[in-house]
């Protein structure tokens, strides 16, 4: 039997106008976990789905061996028939239904042509056993977290008795511990001789789990790493993903900090579901025009609450303290507040909150300062799409045109167009909410370009990140947050990722 379980050969898939994989080769062996690095658009997730059948075949070029055999899949059932099965990054749970009705949804455990419950919750709570979630079967996927969903959807694939398990960006929306846990639980499944791809931006999870690691860039195979014996390095693989050597994964920047822009006094925030629960408490803290002010702190340390309760009360209860923007104490009663306040918040979660993904990119743009485009109470079309247009530029948004979905688009540039969206309210102060998260090395950099250009023209930032040496790398400053109080404040020259958690963990026990 051959070493290699896969091997997709000249691979090519063409959409109108674009080439998306052109005569790519993989090749798997079995029982390893094998990952797939590359830029967003490289063509990792075009591959994975040519592999499982969303593309069938016939739609593109080139041979699949499954087990030494030629595959022509019609289909994702075809596919799963053989053992392959995909988890996209987009998990494809039905949300009122029971764990146990997600995982056999299509595949049901029935006799005599009705749904064996007692069957069906038996199996499922066996397959939950066996991928560490403490659930019961009945409980409705939307009443558990993301970390536990993703579980369930690897629970989903071992009913189907997978052989070939592929995963899209699986620790994208999670935190530490239940990306920890996920690849502790994929590295079980390894033991067990089930082979795994993945697709990760996480580069230090690729090195920790992948034993080989192939690397696409604009739609072609670069090379493959076998991480027993290639010196495989972060930087190795980046320079692979995008054609050049990241000698500093931030552009310089000198900063010119000027006077204080918004001043945060005795912040305190209550939860507005458990409305006795503390979640800020007492926080202070400063912004100067074109500073980069970093945020960090564990999860649930509440600095997306901060963030959003500040930016006219989008979140929280019992709110009390002061603002003071420009040597006056403002109130800021709602968004609309904020935003005339020239206060502007870019979420962590741009698909759900940030973007209206099956409208355009000019209407994205446009959405928070339409008062801008109006004549009469009309909107103008041809300057909403002079003003959107010259952010598709200004911003090297990847489009045709302005009118192109916003849902089409890759991590990198939908984040550009939420930036433009709240850069065009022309806001004195920016919150950026996990600005990078999910997004490729080559559009960070670039993200980052942009963040330092807002500081340069006078614009005072906050950058909340989950990644410390994103932070270090970008912030001229960094307060640090534990368990809803504010626990240091670190100048530039001063952070170190050890000093950070030292303040980020204190007081937790």
């Amino acid at each position: 039997m051959s070493e290699n379980i896969l091997q997709m050969q000249g691979i090519t898939k063409t959409f109108p106008g674009v080439k998306a994989l052109q005569d790519v080769n993989l090749s798997v062996r079995r029982g390893e976990i094998h990952a797939i690095c590359g830029e967003n658009g490289a063509g990792k997730s075009t591959l994975m789905k040519v592999l499982s059948g969303v593309y069938p075949h016939g739609s593109y070029d080139g041979e699949i061996l499954f087990d030494s055999e030629p595959c022509r899949f019609t289909g994702i059932r075809d596919s799963e028939q053989r053992g392959i099965v995909i988890i996209h990054q987009e998990l494809a749970l039905s949300p009122q239904l029971s764990i146990a009705e997600n995982i056999f949804l299509g595949n049901e455990r029935a006799r005599r042509g009705f749904i064996d419950w007692n069957r069906t919750n038996h199996e499922a709570g066996e397959l939950l056993r066996r991928v560490g979630l403490r659930e019961n079967p009945v409980t409705p996927v939307n009443e558990i977290g993301v970390g536990k969903q993703q579980l369930v959807e690897i629970a989903k694939a071992l009913s189907k008795r997978v052989r070939l398990l592929i995963l899209d960006e699986p620790t994208a929306a999670l935190n530490d511990e239940d990306s920890a846990h996920l690849l502790d639980l994929l590295r079980g499944l390894r033991d067990e001789g089930i082979t795994c791809v993945i697709i990760s931006h996480k580069l230090n999870e690729v090195i920790a789990i992948a034993d080989s690691i192939t690397i696409l860039r604009d739609g072609r195979t670069v090379e493959t790493l076998d991480m027993a014996n290639d010196r495989v390095t972060e930087d190795r693989i980046i320079s692979g993903m995008v054609g050049r050597d990241l000698e500093h994964r931030f552009p310089p920047h000198e900063p010119r900090i000027g006077d204080e822009v918004l001043r945060i006094e005795d912040w305190t925030v209550h939860s507005p579901t458990q409305r006795e629960r503390v979640v800020v408490s007492h926080a202070n803290l400063t912004l100067r025009r074109g500073e980069i002010v970093g945020l960090a702190g564990l999860m649930g340390a509440g600095r997306t609450e901060l963030a959003m309760s500040v930016f006219g009360r989008s979140y929280g209860a019992n709110i009390s303290g002061r603002l003071v923007k420009d040597g006056k104490e403002i109130v800021l009663r709602s968004v609309r507040d904020a935003i005339r306040h020239r206060i502007a918040y870019a979420t962590e979660d741009r698909k759900r909150y940030g973007l209206n993904l099956v409208e355009d990119i000019k209407r994205n743009v446009s959405a928070s300062a339409l008062g801008k485009l109006a004549r009469r109470g009309w909107v103008d079309d041809r300057e909403e799409f002079r003003v959107a247009d010259g952010y598709r530029h200004s911003m090297n948004i990847k489009a045709p045109s302005v009118l192109s979905v916003t849902g089409k688009l890759s991590g990198g540039n939908q984040q550009k167009v939420v930036l433009s969206k709240w850069i065009f309210t022309d806001p004195d102060v920016l919150i950026l909410d996990e600005p990078t998260r999910g997004i490729d090395v080559g559009a960070k950099y670039e993200i980052y370009t942009i963040i330092n250009r807002l500081a340069d023209e006078g614009k005072a930032i906050l950058v909340i990140s989950s990644e410390l040496p994103e932070l270090i790398g970008l912030c001229d400053r960094i307060y640090t947050l534990s368990a809803g109080r504010i626990t240091g404040e670190v100048p530039r020259a001063e952070a170190t990722q050890e000093r950070l958690m030292t303040f980020m963990t204190k007081g937790q026990e």
